[in-house]
C-alpha cells in the first residue's frame, strides 16, 4: 500500500529557502519584473495569436503532442491554464521587447564583434606531458602516425577517444584567448604545435575556420546576447526588498 504524504506551499517554499535557491528564485523574480515594466514603458503588447504561438512553441519544446500530454505537464509543475498562458505571455513579451531594443543595433554590433562569432572545426588532444606533445606533433608532421592514432592512444575519454578528438564545429566565443588567437591565425588544414594553457598542452589539427555570415540565425543569436547582458545589467541595478520572513 502507498504512503500518503501531505505536501504544503510553507513545504514548497521551505524546501526552496533550505536548497540554497533563495537567491536564484529571487532573481528570476527580480527578471521577470524588470522586462514587465520595460515592455509597459515601451508599449508593447501581445496578441492573442501571437500568445498562442507562444504556447504551441512552449508544446514543441516540452514535446506535448497531445491536449492529454499538455495536461499531464501541467499537473506535474502544478500550473494552471492560467499560469501557462502567463508562461506564454512572459516569453513572447520578451521576445518582442528584445527586437525592439536591439534590431536596429545588430549590424553594428556584428562588424564590431565579428571576430568573436567566427567558428573553427577542430580535433584535439589535450596531455600532460609538453615533451610528449611535442613528440607527437613531429611525428604526425613527418607521418610517421596519425593524429587518428595519436588520438585512439593518448585520449582517456571513452567518447572523445572514439571521435578521434573531434570537437565539431567551436564557436570563437567558447574558445578560451589562450588557445583561440593560436587556432584561428591556422592556415586549414594544419596541425598546429602544441599549445600550453591551465588545463594541460593542446595537440590541435584545425579542419576549417569557417567566417561569420550574418544571417537570421546569427541576427538572433546577436539579439539574445544583446538581450541577456542588458537584463544583467539590469538586475544588478535593482536593490531588492524581500517582504517575506525569514527564519533563523
Amino acid at each position: 500500500m502507498l504512503k500518503t504524504i501531505k505536501i504544503t506551499s510553507e513545504d514548497i517554499v521551505h524546501q526552496v529557502k533550505v536548497s540554497g535557491k533563495i537567491p536564484g528564485t529571487i532573481e528570476e523574480i527580480v527578471t521577470r519584473k524588470i522586462i514587465e515594466d520595460a515592455a509597459d514603458e515601451a508599449g508593447i503588447k501581445v496578441e492573442i495569436e501571437e500568445l498562442q504561438q507562444a504556447a504551441d512553441q512552449i508544446r514543441l519544446e516540452q514535446k506535448l503532442s497531445s491536449a492529454d500530454d499538455t495536461w499531464a505537464w501541467l499537473e506535474k509543475h502544478s500550473l494552471s491554464v492560467d499560469d501557462f498562458e502567463e508562461i506564454a505571455y512572459t516569453s513572447m513579451i520578451s521576445r518582442k521587447l528584445a527586437t525592439h531594443m536591439f534590431k536596429d543595433k545588430i549590424e553594428f554590433f556584428f562588424f564590431a564583434n565579428q571576430l568573436d562569432y567566427a567558428s573553427v572545426v577542430m580535433y584535439e588532444i589535450v596531455l600532460n606531458d609538453e615533451d610528449l606533445a611535442m613528440e607527437l606533433f613531429y611525428a604526425i608532421k613527418e607521418g610517421e602516425m596519425s593524429f587518428y592514432d595519436a588520438a585512439h592512444q593518448y585520449i582517456q575519454d571513452v567518447e572523445l577517444r572514439r571521435k578521434c578528438g573531434y570537437l565539431g564545429k567551436v564557436s570563437r566565443k567558447d574558445l578560451k584567448p589562450e588557445i583561440s588567437a593560436t587556432i584561428f591565425a591556422a592556415k586549414p588544414p594544419q596541425l598546429l604545435k602544441p599549445i600550453l594553457t591551465s588545463k594541460g598542452v593542446h595537440l590541435v589539427f584545425v579542419e576549417e575556420i569557417i567566417q561569420p555570415q550574418l544571417d537570421e540565425k546569427l541576427k538572433f543569436e546577436i539579439i539574445s546576447d544583446l538581450w541577456n547582458t542588458w537584463l544583467k545589467q539590469q538586475v544588478e541595478q535593482v536593490e531588492v526588498v524581500r517582504d517575506f520572513v525569514s527564519q533563523h
